[in-house]
């Protein structure tokens, strides 16, 4: 395992801190828990989008910088996952919607669970897209990314290079550790609204994988 960085060690703590407190409070003031910690539009849900933010910012600063320098499908790599990131963030604020106080069209009024502008809580028949994708299939993608892809990018040479070729950053092991312990510490909190700590917690590992995976000479320019 590298050693971790100042920013690593800053944003563990700052984590745990926010961890301790959630439990804390869902274990003595369930009510303040619910209706001001994790309320909707709270501080950790806007901290959330806003490191999401940041990781597409990032990504897009870096498509910028070595736009000359990098192949086709390094810049379709990038450029894919600075849009997931973007897309990530204005969901989890569904778009500015209550920040702006706009109204939601008559379509997500009738087929949105919240009646809000976003799509991942969108009832299709008695499907919830929340549900399917963005519980199921994303913590299908997290256990592949996170434990899989690490020992097959060590381990297989074809694996390597493709994963470098669509400037996929792979784990350091501690991103995957610090991934598997909040995930641990959400058994602590009985409350349904957990879930924005983890959202918080994703979003600023991703952030920091970004910032230092494990092949980070795909982000290095060409000398």
């Amino acid at each position: 395992m590298k050693t971790l960085t100042n920013i690593d060690k800053s944003a563990y703590l700052f984590l745990s801190v926010i961890f301790a407190l959630g439990i804390y409070f869902a274990k003595t003031d369930l009510t303040f828990f619910d209706e001001v910690y994790t309320r909707e539009d709270g501080l950790i849900e806007f901290a959330s989008a806003l490191f999401l933010l940041a990781s597409s910012l990032l990504l897009l600063f870096r498509f910028f910088k070595l736009f000359k320098q990098k192949a086709f499908f390094w810049k379709v790599g990038i450029l894919a996952m600075a849009v997931v990131f973007f897309f990530g963030a204005g969901e989890e604020i569904s778009w500015g919607q209550r920040i702006l106080n706009m109204e939601s069209s008559q379509y997500f009024i009738e087929n949105n669970a919240q009646g809000e502008t976003n799509l991942h809580n969108l009832v299709v028949g008695e499907t919830k897209i929340n549900k399917l994708i963005f519980s199921q299939v994303l913590t299908a993608v997290l256990i592949i990314y996170l434990i899989i892809a690490p020992f097959l990018y060590r381990m297989f040479g074809w694996f390597k290079n493709l994963a470098n070729k669509f400037a996929v950053p792979i784990v350091q092991w501690h991103h995957t550790i610090a991934f598997l312990i909040g995930t641990g510490l959400l058994l602590f909190i009985t409350s349904t609204r957990k879930w924005e700590i983890y959202e918080f917690a994703f979003s600023v590992i991703f952030l920091l994988i970004f910032l230092n995976p494990f092949n980070k000479e795909i982000y290095k320019a060409k000398r």
